[in-house]
């Protein structure tokens, strides 16, 4: 029999997946667990895999590897699908398919396969990534050639007594990595109703977060947090600490209606408490140490970048230029900031930074104000003269 490397979650998809590599295209089935982070317990994927029929089953550890090549290169470009979702698990997918691709190269597989649906956008990112990286590899999507409901997998399951992590009462779809958990399915797919409180796993409820607020520091160099609250820590250590701070204050649920790269609007859930209150934090750093012309233009690629995280274009000549002016624009972004967490929100309350363009003698409207008014008339004039050129050539065609 051939052999194909499948990307495992230990999920309800990928496990029904690997009796259906087995069923239907007789291949031995290599399962590969990657752990980017937040998941409780790889050891229990690795063999539930195992369990289910996979000849062989292999956890890669690549959290550090994420955070540091994928995160923070997010991060510096504040990446946020429509303004709102920090492209978590769209972040992980080219990783994960990169390191799936490689060790099918090394197991001589003929195939690579995963259990992505056929209307969702993560077919779109394995796809693309293996393509690019791996042309030589056949690609097996199992759920969009042969298609099945959810409760259908869920019954394909039972009938072959493959453990289900999920319940028809609770058929969530639930990804977690260290940038944040994405929960979908069920209930959450009429935009009407409330999320359920049983969605949440990382935040608390803000009614329920402490009364008092907490405090947190971020050191960053060059753009990229290296600190927080004076430990310097590896990149997912620092996730992970800032991810449980976060989230015991409530902080980074996101519920909205995004567009889906196939065509069509989805609702989805997330919790995002670590992206949220980083993403925060670099804001503010850059607005006090990046000038002005810089900062807008740059403001005017970020949405852009997260469409390519978002529509599987991570390894495209794009976004390595992008990635390029934003490394050259975070030079001076080298820092601190303080903010505040409480009740379900995160706020910039202090930044300094030895590479500040903050000014108190140019900014203040006290004494020791060295800002020379004199020189405003004129700049006025100069500043407004095309639209008052404009305006009366206007008002002499009216006449």
């Amino acid at each position: 029999m051939g052999k194909v490397v499948l990307a495992y979650s230990g999920g309800l998809d990928t496990s029904v997946a690997i009796k259906w590599l087995q069923e239907k295209y007789r291949l031995d089935v290599i399962a590969v667990a990657v752990d980017l982070g937040e998941e409780n317990d790889y050891e229990a994927i690795r063999a539930k895999a195992l369990q289910v029929g996979a000849i062989k089953s292999l956890v890669i550890d690549a959290q550090e590897e994420f955070a540091r090549d994928y995160i923070w290169k997010a991060l510096r470009a504040n990446a946020l699908y429509e303004g709102r979702y920090p492209v978590s698990t769209a972040l992980g997918r080219p990783l994960i398919a990169r390191l799936i691709g490689q060790v099918a190269v090394e197991e001589r597989a003929e195939a690579v396969a995963h259990g992505c649906t056929g209307k969702g956008n993560d077919q779109v990112r394995f796809d693309v990534t293996f393509n690019t990286l791996f042309p030589s590899l056949r690609v097996i999507a199992c759920f969009r050639e042969h298609k099945m409901t959810r409760e259908e997998a869920m019954d394909y399951a039972r009938q072959r007594a493959i453990p289900v992590p999920v319940e028809k009462k609770k058929p969530y779809s639930i990804d977690v990595n260290l940038w944040g958990r994405s929960i979908e399915c069920g209930v959450l797919e009429d935009p009407w109703i409330e999320p359920p409180a049983d969605i949440y796993e990382w935040t608390r409820g803000p009614a329920d977060a402490p009364d008092q607020p907490d405090y947190a520091e971020v050191e960053f160099r060059e753009g990229v947090p290296v600190a927080l609250d004076g430990d310097k820590l590896s990149p997912a250590t620092l996730i992970n600490r800032m991810n449980a701070l976060a989230g015991l204050h409530g902080v980074g649920r996101i519920d909205m209606v995004e567009n889906r790269l196939v065509g069509f609007k989805s609702r989805e859930n997330y919790e995002c408490p670590a992206a949220t209150a980083l993403i925060t934090a670099h804001r503010d750093l850059e607005a006090l140490t990046m000038e002005r012309e810089l900062a807008h233009f740059k403001a005017s690629l970020e949405p852009k970048y997260a469409e390519l995280i978002y529509y599987g274009l991570w390894h495209s000549p794009l976004r390595e230029a992008l990635d390029a002016f934003f490394e050259f624009s975070q030079r001076q972004v080298t820092g601190t900031v303080r903010l505040r967490l409480h009740k379900g929100t995160c706020a910039a309350v202090g930044r300094r930074s030895p590479a500040s363009l903050y000014q108190h003698d140019l900014a203040t409207y006290d004494e020791g104000d060295k800002f020379d008014v004199s020189h405003s008339h004129g700049f006025i004039q100069l500043w407004g003269l095309s639209s008052r050129v404009a305006a009366e050539r206007d008002r002499r065609k009216r006449k």
